[in-house]
């Protein structure tokens, strides 16, 4: 909710704010915006940068794509499931249609992360 005209500014900062990533101005992190921060703090060359940024997400798609699980300590778990096939309605004529059974990327968060998307950041010496 945003303060009214007539209103003091709230002191308490908003998730964005809260965000690890201060410097990213957009609500979407990019792939060349992850290459460009491990540039900027850990000063590695731009290649370098953009090339690990490449094959961690080639080896989290590989892993995937094998059936194993890929748990990131502190981050959370993305996993393979598989949906079974099931009857369908298409939403504009009302006829059926079979779903056919397929394979889906689920993620779940990690309680650290839940903390800080909350607010309740806790303290430094967790994340080391």
């Amino acid at each position: 909710m945003l303060p009214d005209s007539n209103s003091d500014p709230i002191d308490t900062p908003s998730p964005v704010d809260r965000v690890i990533l201060p410097s990213l101005e957009t609500p979407t992190l990019t792939k060349a915006e992850l290459a460009e921060l491990l540039f900027e703090r850990l000063g590695l060359n731009k290649r370098e940068s953009k090339d690990m940024v490449e094959a961690f997400f080639e080896i989290v798609n590989e892993a995937l794509v094998q059936g194993t699980d890929v748990k990131l300590s502190g981050f959370g778990n993305f996993a393979i499931r598989r949906k079974a096939p099931r009857p369908g309605r298409n939403p504009r004529t009302g006829e059926p249609i079979p779903i056919k059974a397929r394979n889906v990327v689920t993620f779940h968060a990690s309680h650290k992360l839940k903390a800080i998307v909350q607010g309740d950041v806790p303290p430094a010496e967790e994340f080391e």
